[in-house]
This record gives C-alpha cells, structure tokens and sequence, in this order.
C-alpha cells in the first residue's frame, strides 16, 4: 500500500506559531536594540564613539560575512547534491519509503535548502562576531623587528596574523564536514546513494561530488600541517616545561610535518583522479585516506617518539640546550625582563650602622599599613555611617614644601550596603546618595592620638581631630565631590531643574554634624535624559517605572551608570588587560583615578605560558584589589595610563609604552587616535605614575626561574626563587604582597617610589634577593639586588618568627594582646638594604575585641642583621632606630636578648630600691591606662599607653642593673592585666 504524506499542520496552530516567534523576536530585537542604544549613548559621553561604531561595525561585518560564506558553501553543495540525483530509480523497499520524504521536500527544495542554511549561517555568524579582535590586529598587523629564531618569521605574523589564519582554517574544515553530511543525506534521499537494490551504490554523479568534498577536506589538512610548523613554536614542547620547539620538534616533528602536507596533496588529487577517471569507484580513494592516515602516525608520531626516545632522552641537557637558551630570551623579551638591571648586595654586617637613624631611606619606611588602616580611615572620617573607603586603601607620593613623601590615600565614598532600610528606597539610593566627598590621605609613617593616622586632607567641614589633623589641608582638592569610584554600584540622576531643591546630599555642614549641606550636579558626566522617550527607554532598560513617574527626573536631569572607574576604562578599551588596584590621585586640584592597561598577547614564539590569575594572586586579592580574568598569555606590555576624573567620569587614555607594536595596531584599528601620545601627558599627572602591582609581581614570579640566562643552570633549577609566603601567618599558603616604599636603594642615585618585594631560594626560607620596580624619567625600570649563595641572611617568614621569638618582644606582645580579648595585627614586613646589611620593619598594630573598634598602630618591630641578635619593639620609627644602634654600641650583646632564666622552685625575692619604685610606676602607669580606657578618651588612652611603655623600660633597666634578668618577682599588678585596647567609644571629629 502506498504510503501517506505526512498530516500538514492547521492554519490556527501556524497563526499561533507565527504568533510566537513573532514575540520572541519582537522582545529579543527590542532587548538588543535598547542595550545598543544605550550603549551608544554611553560611549557618546565619554566620547569614545569610535569604539564603539568600530566594534559593532566589526562584529556585524563577520558576523555577515562568515555566514554568509558559510551558509553560500553549504547551500551550493546541497543544492548541487539534488541536481546530481538521478532520474530514474530502481524499485525497492528502501526506495518506496524515501518517496514520502521525496514529495515533501522536493516540491519546496529551495525554500528547505534556504532553511538550513539560514540556520547553519546564524551560529557561524555568531560564532564569526566573537572574533573581532582577531581580525582587527590581522588587519592592522604592525612588525615587532624581531625574528623568530626558527623560521626567521617577524614577530609581528605570529601575533597578529597566526590566530586569525588559524581560525578561518576551522572554518573551512566545518563547512566542508557539514557540506559533506548535507550532500550525503541528499544523495541518500534522492537516490543518488542507495543501500539497497541491485547495481553500483553510489552513481557517477554523487560519487564525483561526494569525492571532491573529501579531496578539498584533505587540501585543509595539508594547509592545517603548514600552520601546525608554525604551531610548534607557541606550545610546550622544551623540556623542562619549556614553551617553543625542542630537538625533537625540530630534527623530527617539522620534517615529518613538511612530508604530511606533499603527502596530502598526492592523496587528494589520487581521489578525484581514481575515483571518478580510473578505477571509478571508491576503493583506492580509501586506500588513499588510509595511506594518509598511516603515513600521519608513523611519520608524524611513531618516528618523532623514537626520535625522543633513543636521541634526546639520553642526553637530554645537550640537547635541549639551544632551545632552553632561545625560551628563556624570548620569555625575558616578551615580558620586559630583558632590561632588568643585577646587581650583588653582599648584606655582610650584621651590625647596626651608627648612622643608621639618620638614613634617608630609613626614616621613610612606611608604617601605615594600607590594608588595616581602612577602618581606622571610616571611623574617624566617616561622620556619617553610610561613608566608607573600601577594604584597602592606596599608596601614592606627593610634594610637599620640596620634600616628596609617601602618603596612605582613600577616597570616602558612598557605600550602598550601609544605608538604612528607610534611605535605601529608590529616590534616596539613586538621587540623593550619589556621590562620595573628598580625598583623605595620611603621611605613611606618622601617628598620633594612641595610633590613629595623621590625617592631612579630606576634612569635612572643620571636623579636624584634634592632634591627630593638620591644621589646614596639604593636598588641596578644588572639586572634592566622588560621582565615580570604586564603589559606585548604582546608577545615580543628578542635575534638577530647579536647582534652589538641592536634592543631593553633599556633607555634614562645618561645625554642626547633624546638619546637612545640599548640592546640585553641575558637570558634564551622565548621559542627559530629559526627553521623553530617553526616560522610557532607561526604564525599560531598568526595569524601573520612576524614571516616567518620579518629579526627580526631569528635563535637566542626567543619569550615570559604569560608574566603577575600572570597569569604565574596560569599557573604553575592550582590549587593554586592567590592572587589579586603581588608585586615586590629586591632579591640577581634581581627584582621578588612575589605573594601567595592559596588552597581551598568547602567541610569542618560545615565551613562557602563565595564567593571569594565578601569577597575580597574593593575600591582598579580593580584599580591595580585583583578581584578573584567567587568560593565559606569554605576553605582556604596561602599555596604556588611564585616568577617570571622580566629578565627571572624564576618560583618557595615555600612551606609555611607544614601542609597543600591539598598541600601535589597536591605535590605527581605531582611527589613530584612540591614545594621547606620550609626549602629551601632563606632567603634573606623571608625577603620580607608579610602578603597577600586577605587572610586577607576574614579572618578579617569573624572575624567580628566569633570572638564571645559562640553560645549564636552568635545567638544574638549583638556583631558582620562589615567592615567600605572608610572614605573619604562613601556613595560609598565600604569597607575600608587594609594598610601594619611596626609599634609595643601593645602586640608585636617589630616593624613588618603588614596589619592591622579597625572594627567597626554591624550598628554602632565607633571603636570595630584591626585587624593584620603579620609574626614571619615566621609563620603567626593574632592578634585583641578588644576595650571595648560601647566605645567612633570613627571608620574611624567618624574621618575623625570629622577632616575635625574642623573650623580651614576645612578653611585650603578649601584654598587648591579653587585655580584653585584644588581637595583635602585624602590618607588611619590609626588607630594606641599609648600611651593607639589612633592616626589617614590621608595623605591630592593636584591635580590641570591644564592638566598633579599629586596628591602631601600637608598636614598630625592628631588627637588624639576621633577625635575631639585634631586635627591639619601639614606640616609633626614630626610637627603635636609635636603640638598634644602641645596642649595636654595647659590646656585652643586646639589652633585648634572650634572659637568664628564672629560678625554677622557691619564693620569689621581694623587690628593693630602684628595682621596687620602677615595680611601682609600672603598676600605676597600668591603672592609669585602664582608667583612660573606661573614660573612652582616644588622646588620655594613647597618653597613658605611652607612660606605660616608658614604665615597662624603666622596669626593665632596673632589672637588668640589679641584675636579676627577668626575674619570677613581679610588680603587684601583672603586667599581663594592662589593657590594650583603645576606648570603645566611637571618635567623633573634634574629639
């Protein structure tokens, strides 16, 4: 019986079919052209329009053409494959069960084939988009002027042409696979393949086309073979762990490569030749492909492996040699490590030097840790609790009457999180609370007030602390007001009609915190959206009915969004790499943020391979600095400056590195003018430039295995580095940060702002070397100060333990820790090169377990040497420099070593004479610590603190003049009952 067509669908279930993609694509069109829109506008505020014309324009040519193309190959080949079916069939079962499909599709071929195709088109197209920044450097390629060492190839083809080339090859292998399976399936169904039946399987016709499609596939892999010579050299082929072409790459795996591509081109034109003009059928073209197949594992495997085995193996250092030297050169050329300056610091006095209190380098060591000090910052210049400044504040330098210092800078912003249920409804969240005020700094090694930073700018109003702020401001701000920064979340509408509404809250008013000063938005940043259609198309963007309804939106009104200074320039320059750690900076009496770009690259031949996000995490990542994204590149460049201006989000972007070759192509890819040249930037502004953080420290860990030149040594790996751990808590596994110090170092003409960090030999734990980076004249420069083989001198984790091991420190530590569940906080320890030795400075700061309390820097832990003989814990910088050198001086050993040791059994001695009054002091120094604690006085409580330090010395030279060591006798109050934590109550300014 004959069989029945397929049942047609009604013409109400195609209305509501039509119905419904109708939506579908009524919703997704409109979502898509309102977030075009949008964005458009955006860029047209920051006036980078061409960015994002260039982008789109881009992504909307490859999408068209890829998908087209796509789309043209596949329906030809379907197409061709229904013209080759044949006319007359013979009759079988297989046949009379196809004829059903036959009357479906033949009728409408074309409408079937113009389906597929548009479908299959799509995805390419999709796909295709993704790809714009490959084809932008393609067509933008600029030359690098080095060779590689293999090919003799310019850089420049591997970088900017190699990964486009390689992506249209995947191209081509999926149109011909997909063509391949859509002519097949034709055939099939027309006839022209058949399973069944008596007579040939496959006519003339399919045969020929099905068999040309396989000669053009085989083509591909021949093209795939020649791009794969080129491959050798990006991936990890050199031992040990190498990136780039080996021996066995070389002598074997690219002659064998060269021999698979004339192999391929003999087997594809073996398969048009024999299957359709000699042997016509399909026999030898299989035993063509099969050929292939064998001659890609034997000669492209099995001959390599052997090669491996029995050659490079045996003598595998002599052999790798050429190619560990040529990694290693492209690994420190790729990543600017080959202009890194050596130099030896033989660290051989253990002694502190006389003039050590007087040393520039040693007077401006920084005390005030960024990263504890934040909530001292919110808590005495918040006013307001809805005011913070992040978990990690910044470090930069400023001149100050022709002195440059380093000061710990944070802006006070509005953090959303903080605002009561009652501000948080929508007209306070995005009309009201809009901005932060002001940039609050602090000299990095000054305290006061029992340990408080110093504050010398961002006062509000008149609301100074007393002894603990300047009396006026030293960082002048002319426009203080934050609409951009680091925590700026929410979109904000600023600018009213009417401005004498003043709906915007500004700052406490002077001199009464619980009034409030009102402002209206006067600058040029936001997107204007007084019309009426802008005001329904952010609402639809938003999801928010106020912006047609509220009376706080109206036609002077301007709405801001990206207002994360980060995420705006990632938006500006989609293809920079943004350094993890903005930091704001005064320039010309505005605040800005400025923030470095990177280009990268992950196709320089023979470079090392890292991952972004692993070679940039420290103990600082995700608490105030971003992690990066994990890319992985084996290039990189500090090319780009980029400055956010906190009032009107102001994006700009300065050249910094001028050969760069990736940033000249991306310049040109838009227009030529993307960046202000470098000669153009303010000089005022590179003032405040500073070496970046996430730069340096992928160059240092890289350092740590490529400052060894010679491939012998390297293959050894005896005298790689590693990164040591945080020295306060090691066992958290995390790498010690890096710290901004405007110190000299040995070798430098002067004193410079520069990020230095500690190395430490490969699984051991004393110092190997130093590593800076800075600017001169500004161009960057990376420094190592490397220490002699087998020195003694000890890395961070070993100092630290070796201080707080020190009898007299660890009794002073536990004193401050014992009072009221007080937590003891240990700030960064510094390694600095002095006097032909080293000194090490660690901040020891105190945070009570009372509610509300904030870490304050009690004490400096200092040492000399190897860390152990010359230690003191001081109440300043200045004091414990001056008693290191004190006891350098006594010849008898240091007045902090390790004490006698106490009678084990018997009453302890009663205290006479001097020792008995120094036991007395101390025990009414004590009380009056705890009476300045319960009196919540911040400036009595750091008084008291001071007297009871200089109770505790004056106890302890008693002792040692009477002799006794550290005796088991103690003064009548224990010295452990002595608070440490600073009174409760919250400071207010002017207290």
């Amino acid at each position: 019986m004959r069989n029945s067509p397929l049942p047609r669908m009604s013409r109400r279930g195609r209305v509501t079919v039509g119905v419904l993609v109708g939506v579908f694509l009524l919703f997704t069109l409109l979502g898509w052209g309102i977030d075009a829109y949008t964005d458009w506008l955006w860029f047209n505020e920051v006036a980078f329009t061409n960015v994002f014309t260039g982008v789109l324009l881009t992504r909307l040519l490859l999408f068209v053409a890829i998908g087209l193309a796509m789309a043209l190959i596949i329906g030809a080949n379907l197409y061709l494959a229904y013209r080759l079916r044949p006319m007359l069939r013979p009759h079988s079962a297989e046949q009379a069960t196809l004829e059903r499909y036959r009357m479906i599709i033949a009728p409408r071929i074309g409408t079937w084939i113009a389906v597929v195709c548009a479908v299959i088109g799509l995805f390419a197209g999709l796909s295709a988009q993704s790809r714009w920044k490959d084809w932008m450097l393609f067509r933008n390629a600029q030359p690098f002027g080095v060779k590689d060492p293999q090919f003799k190839v310019d850089i420049g083809f591997y970088v900017f042409e190699f990964p486009f080339w390689r992506y249209l090859l995947g191209v081509g292998f999926t149109a011909i696979v997909l063509s391949v399976i859509g002519a097949l399936a034709v055939h099939y169904i027309f006839g022209g393949v058949r399973l069944q039946g008596v007579g040939d399987r496959m006519t003339a016709a399919a045969r020929a086309h099905l068999t040309t499609l396989v000669a053009f596939f085989v083509l591909l892999k021949a093209v795939a073979y020649i791009l794969d010579r080129r491959a050798l050299l990006l991936e990890q082929h050199v031992s040990p762990g190498l990136y780039g072409a080996g021996y066995t790459d070389v002598n074997a795996l690219l002659p064998a490569k060269e021999i698979l591509v004339y192999i391929s081109i003999v087997v594809a034109i073996a398969i048009i030749v024999f299957s359709n003009a000699v042997m016509r059928n399909l026999v030898w073209p299989g035993v063509a492909l099969g050929l292939l197949a064998i001659s890609a594992v034997a000669i492209g495997g099995i001959y390599p492996l052997a090669v491996q085995n029995f050659q490079v193996q045996p003598s595998l250092q002599d052999k790798e040699a050429p190619y560990i030297a040529r990694s290693i050169e492209a690994t420190r050329a790729a990543f600017g490590l080959d202009k890194t300056q050596v130099s030896e610091y033989p660290a051989s006095n253990a002694v502190p030097p006389a003039n050590l209190p007087a040393n520039i380098s040693a007077q401006n060591v920084r005390l005030i840790d960024p990263q504890l000090v934040s909530e001292a910052f919110t808590q005495s210049q918040q006013v307001r609790g809805f005011y913070d400044f992040g978990q990690k504040l910044d470090v930069d330098r400023y001149d100050m009457n022709g002195t440059t210092r380093d000061y710990v800078v944070g802006v006070r912003e509005i953090n959303d999180s903080q605002l009561t249920p009652q501000q948080r409804n929508w007209l306070n969240r995005h009309t009201v609370f809009t901005h932060g005020y002001g940039l609050v700094a602090a000299p990095a090694n000054q305290v006061c007030g029992g340990g408080l930073p110093y504050f010398v700018s961002g006062f509000l109003g008149t609301g100074q602390q007393a002894n603990c702020s300047s009396p006026k401001e030293e960082i002048k701000v002319d426009q203080p007001r934050v609409y951009y920064g680091e925590q700026a979340s929410e979109y904000a509408i600023v600018g009213q009609a009417d401005k004498n509404k003043n709906v915007e809250f500004d700052r406490p008013q002077p001199g009464d915190n619980n009034a409030e000063e009102r402002y209206t938005y006067t600058g040029t940043g936001g997107v204007p959206i007084g019309s009426t259609f802008r005001r329904f198309v952010f609402a639809i963007k938003n999801a928010e009915s106020n912006f047609l309804l509220s009376d706080a939106v109206n036609s002077k009104s301007r709405l801001m969004y990206v207002r994360d200074p980060r995420t705006r320039v990632e938006k500006v320059a989609p293809f920079l790499t943004i350094d993890g750690d903005p930091y704001p900076a005064v320039v010309d009496g505005r605040i800005k943020w400025i923030l470095d770009g990177y280009t990268t690259s992950s196709s320089y031949p023979y470079s090392q391979q890292i991952n972004l996000q692993q070679q940039t995490r420290d103990e600082l990542t995700n608490q105030g600095t971003f992690a990066l994204a994990r890319d992985n590149v084996n290039y990189m460049r500090n090319s780009v400056k980029a400055t956010v201006d906190a009032y009107d989000g102001t994006v700009t972007l300065y050249e910094f590195d001028e050969q760069d070759p990736v940033l000249k192509a991306w310049n040109k890819a838009f227009g030529g003018h993307l960046v202000t040249p470098k000669a153009d930037t303010p000089p005022n502004l590179a003032e405040h430039f500073r070496y970046p953080a996430d730069l340096f420290k992928v160059q240092r860990n890289l350092l740590a295995r490529f400052h060894v030149t010679k491939p012998a040594e390297y293959f050894s790996g005896q005298d790689f580095w590693q990164v040591p751990n945080a020295p306060d808590n090691p066992d958290r596994q995390v790498q010690q940060p890096p710290y901004y110090l405007n110190v000299q170092l040995p070798g430098q003409e002067g004193t410079r702002f520069q990020l230095t960090s500690a190395v430490t030999p490969n699984n051991r734990q004393n110092l190997a070397a130093l590593i800076s980076g800075s600017y001169v004249d500004n161009e960057p420069r990376l420094e190592v100060l490397e220490l002699p083989d087998q020195t003694a001198i000890p890395g961070p984790v070993q100092v630290h333990q070796k201080m707080t091991n020190n009898a007299a420190v660890r009794s002073e530590l536990t004193l401050l820790s014992n009072s009221n569940q007080s937590q003891v906080l240990f700030g960064n320890l510094i390694s600095l090169p002095i006097g032909n030795g080293m000194l090490y400075v660690e901040p020891v700061y105190v945070k009570s377990g009372q509610e509300n309390a904030v870490p304050l820097l009690q004490k400096v832990l200092m040492s000399y040497g190897d860390g152990g003989e010359y230690v003191v814990l001081a109440d300043s910088l200045k004091a414990g420099l001056d008693e290191l050198v004190a006891q350098g001086k006594n010849q008898s050993g240091p007045s902090t070593g390790t004490p006698a040791k106490p009678p084990t059994s018997g009453t302890p001695p009663a205290l006479t004479g001097q020792l008995a009054q120094a036991a007395a002091e101390l025990d009414q120094a004590i009380a009056n610590v705890k009476a300045a604690q319960q009196s919540g006085d911040f400036t009595r409580w750091g008084q008291a603190m001071q007297a009871l330090d200089q109770a505790m010395a004056n106890f302890q030279n008693a002792q040692k003049a009477a002799g006794t060591g550290t005796p088991s006798a103690s003064p009548s109050t224990p010295a452990s009952a002595a608070p440490s934590a600073p009174p409760s109550a919250n400071p207010t300014p002017g207290s």
